[in-house]
């Protein structure tokens, strides 16, 4: 099932907080991702919190983003709709 992504939130620490479509808020953890590439770049200063949401998933410049479903698989409920 895909559940795109409504809206993120960088925080300082390489998480993601992250609003999906169903009302669920889960926070991602990105640091094994940034071990390897294309992601590994997000570490330079600045870049991690240019974080957007386009097409229901999260894009950093230069096309970077994660898969939804991976967003959603990998990460932790944090907050319920309701």
């Amino acid at each position: 099932m895909l559940i795109n992504v409504k809206t993120v939130y960088p925080c300082p620490d390489f998480h993601l907080e992250l609003e999906f479509e169903n009302g669920e808020w889960r926070r991602f953890d990105m640091r094994p991702l940034l071990q390897m590439k294309p992601w590994s770049c997000l570490t330079l200063p600045g870049r991690f919190d240019r974080v957007r949401v386009d097409y229901g998933t999260v894009v950093w410049p230069g096309e970077i983003d994660i898969a939804p479903e991976t967003l959603y698989d990998d990460s932790v409920l944090i907050q319920c709709a309701g």
